[in-house]
């Protein structure tokens, strides 16, 4: 049994220029942090007990007789990327849903890999994790997603992301006083809005206008240098930060159309209303998680004026994905996996019945106490 635990992270600047379409030819930067809301990835080989080959476990349940067959995307571009076609059960369980902004599917995809590369007694460091999960993500499923959520997952930490036009990636880890990162802390509020979205669908029509939008990146990318400044300088009043969180969320806004609604606006307004000095929605927008910078003595006052939302109470958190639990399986020999073959009838066509040999479904085992 492999376990592994990834965290789930929060942007704050620089989002949109770690598309390739983007840093490929600029460059491009993010601020960001993890927080200690984390996603468990739990992984072992299946024994040739049950009916279906491999078991896969989310917010739906897979039994598969065939690795290729598996639907969840990322499972199967892992497992394709990994070279693993024995069976195999994998159980996936978070602290936060998925589709709110917070680099959930992403954190999945390093944690997953992370699990099978221990499965594989193979070890893995976070630049190659997080370069591993971006070929996945990008190259194997294609899927319209930027650079920034796979590095924060593999690192950890409240860091500084470069991406150069080389697709090098530089991790910076911003260096200031613990005190200063905790007013920081003190001062930020997350509040799930109640929608969720694919992100990759809305980071699609934001990917076809980028060409259309340099100035806007332009200005998100330089954002970045100057809120690392802020963090970085005790003397500067921590409430810059969240007037430069406004700032970057109208230009944000401004990129698609699909970024933001009515219902999204009028949060946000209500929020700066009773205190707030900005925010913004969280990830590729449509919906989700919203962070607003407010004063701690006017944090009561938004608490009762957005009454109807989820507060998230949330910390930073420097650790990236690790395994927690490791206690790999003994090593089949070739002789049994060929009668595993055979008990999954894919030896010649004979399968089970044929050969008399027993098969087991779920209740088989839910009628017994073993």
């Amino acid at each position: 049994m492999i376990i592994t635990r990834t965290p789930l992270r929060i942007s704050f600047f620089g989002g949109g220029t770690d598309y390739p379409v983007w840093y490929r030819q600029h460059g491009g930067a993010v601020l960001a942090t993890t927080i200690n809301k984390c996603c468990y990835i739990s992984c072992r080989q299946l024994p040739p007990f049950f009916e279906y080959r491999s078991r896969i476990s989310y917010s739906r349940v897979e039994n598969v007789e065939d690795n290729a067959a598996i639907e969840h995307p990322s499972v199967r571009g892992c497992l394709q990327f990994m070279g693993i076609d024995e069976g195999i059960e994998i159980h996936h369980i978070a602290d936060l849903p998925a589709r709110t902004g917070l680099g959930t599917s992403s954190a999945f995809t390093v944690g997953l890999l992370l699990a099978l590369y221990a499965l594989k007694n193979e070890m893995r460091d976070k630049h190659a994790l997080a370069t591993d999960a971006i070929h996945v993500e990008q190259e194997l499923l294609r899927e319209a997603v930027g650079a920034q959520d796979q590095v924060s997952a593999a690192y950890g930490g409240f860091n500084r992301i470069n991406f150069q036009s080389d697709d090098t990636i530089e991790v910076r880890r911003v260096l200031t006083a613990p005190t200063r990162l905790a007013e920081l802390e003190q001062h930020l509020a997350l509040y799930f809005t109640g929608f969720s979205r694919i992100a990759s669908e809305i980071a699609k029509e934001q990917i076809r206008l980028t060409p259309h939008r340099a100035k806007e990146l332009e200005m998100m990318h330089q954002m970045v240098n100057e809120a690392e400044a802020f963090i970085t300088n005790p003397n500067c009043p921590i409430g810059e930060f969240g007037k430069m969180l406004h700032e970057s969320w109208k230009l944000k806004r401004s990129l698609t159309r699909d970024i933001t609604n009515s219902s999204i606006n009028e949060i946000y307004d209500a929020g700066l209303s009773a205190g707030a000095v900005g925010g913004k929605l969280l990830g590729a927008g449509g919906g989700g998680f919203m962070l607003f910078f407010v004063p701690p003595e006017r944090r009561r006052s938004l608490r009762q004026r957005l009454q109807k939302l989820l507060c998230i109470p949330f910390a930073f958190s420097n650790r990236g994905s690790h395994v927690v639990v490791y206690e790999p399986d003994e090593v089949y020999d070739k002789s049994l996996a060929d009668e595993r073959g055979l008990v999954y009838g894919r030896a010649n066509g004979v399968g089970a019945q044929a050969l008399n040999l027993p098969r087991f479904s779920e209740a088989t085992f839910a009628s017994h106490k073993l």
